[in-house]
């Protein structure tokens, strides 16, 4: 079994990535899932990830030509085109890395990562990230996303790559968010 590391390059394979999403928000999992494997929060139409991809393309992984993993590119320019993910555009601009806004730096931001059930301990979210950052390094100062606090699973994967928490706060529906940059 190969596992291809790419950018995403058409429909088939935007489908795969919404194939991932759906298996994986919370209304399609247990909550011993929940809590043990993680999960999605949003579910992108497939115009959302066509827009997304057409300015910047997202990593994915594929094993005979299946989408098993991705990671979603998102920048300011796609910031307006899904409404639920505006006010994390807006705690971009109100926060500082470094001294300075987060929103004075040219940044990439990780829209959503997942790996097929399948798939996950084999390090493919690793491998992705190693794409990603391959990919973006010399466009972007650095990845940004927010997480869920209550998925852990997400979150302990991200500071195991190196992801560092500069921004902490609680959503007016009451979900908590852990802001988190890596540095290439």
């Amino acid at each position: 079994m190969k596992i291809v590391f790419k950018t995403c390059s058409d429909e088939k394979e935007l489908l795969g990535i919404l194939h991932l999403q759906k298996e994986n928000l919370p209304v399609n999992l247990s909550p011993e899932e929940i809590i043990s494997q993680g999960f999605v929060t949003v579910l992108h139409s497939l115009k959302d990830l066509q827009q997304m991809n057409h300015i910047e393309q997202h990593i994915i992984a594929k094993s005979d030509d299946i989408v098993i993993a991705y990671l979603l590119a998102m920048t300011v320019k796609s910031s307006n085109a899904i409404p639920i993910l505006i006010p994390m555009f807006d705690m971009f601009s109100k926060i500082e890395y470094g001294g300075k806004p987060v929103a004075s730096y040219q940044y990439i931001v990780v829209g959503q990562v997942c790996v097929d059930k399948n798939y996950r301990g084999q390090g493919i979210l690793d491998e992705c990230y190693v794409a990603y950052k391959e990919h973006f390094k010399n466009k972007y100062d650095f990845a940004i996303t927010e997480i869920a606090t209550a998925n852990l699973r997400s979150i302990n994967a991200h500071k195991r790559i190196g992801f560092k928490e500069v921004h902490h706060y609680i959503a007016p529906d009451q979900q908590e968010w852990s802001i988190v940059i890596w540095e290439w």
